[in-house]
């Protein structure tokens, strides 16, 4: 459960964030949302999948693993790639609008949460610290990044980009792994696309979006050699 609260220097004036990374702080997870914008940063560490949800909706993500409920990326207190997914950033604060002001909530159950150590929000006499203000950039880039997220779905079913996959797998000790129920994009139907379709993509700033996607496909290579690595060591 979360407990969602707005943000204040009073109220949270001894708030602390714990930002070390491990399964108990909330980073055992096998994949992290993702927008357009991020895909440059994100398709050197991870492949980029999308997700159809029960309505119908299609969500891109950064796939951090082959099984859920597992981060191939977490190695103790260690995140293993210089890229971190910003939706995995903002832990454990979320961004929401009041009076047309983008305002910062902050989810007091979650595991990062605690007093007493960490890192802090505010200043002795109430101002933001550096802390504070890098996470109120990495809200600003998400909310941006989600709002800006429908439109490329759309030029991507437009033109019937989209296709499902099926992932299977067998790894170094004989075991079988499959991936399926996500989607990536269709590469026979962007060859085939005219001119005037690739030019629209470009102008619109889908194209290279589109690009990114397909190149991070090289990373699921990565994602079985970790899966290969932590079978042997026993984990």
């Amino acid at each position: 459960m979360s407990n969602n609260v707005l943000l204040n220097n009073v109220d949270h004036r001894d708030l602390r964030v714990d930002t070390r990374h491990g399964v108990g702080l909330g980073d055992e997870v096998m994949y992290a949302p993702t927008f357009p914008d991020e895909f440059r940063n994100v398709q050197a560490h991870y492949p980029i999948v999308f997700h159809r949800d029960a309505s119908g909706g299609f969500h891109p993500l950064a796939l951090l693993g082959l099984q859920e409920g597992t981060n191939l990326f977490l190695e103790g207190e260690r995140w293993d790639a210089s890229y971190i997914p910003l939706s995995v950033q903002r832990q454990p604060f979320l961004i929401g609008i009041s009076g047309g002001e983008r305002v910062i909530h902050v989810d007091l159950d979650h595991p990062r949460v605690r007093s007493g150590a960490g890192e802090a929000l505010f200043l002795d006499f109430g101002g933001n610290t550096e802390f504070l203000e890098r996470i109120k950039s990495v809200l600003s880039a998400l909310h941006d990044g989600i709002l800006a997220t429908p439109a490329f779905i759309e030029a991507l079913l437009r033109h019937q980009l989209l296709e499902s996959f099926v992932l299977d797998v067998q790894l170094d000790d004989g075991s079988h792994n499959r991936l399926a129920g996500f989607h990536t994009i269709d590469e026979a139907r962007l060859q085939a696309l005219d001119g005037a379709a690739l030019e629209r993509l470009a102008r619109d700033g889908h194209l290279l979006p589109v690009y990114m996607v397909l190149a991070s496909l090289s990373r699921f290579r990565d994602l079985i050699e970790r899966t290969n690595r932590r079978r042997a060591a026993g984990r």
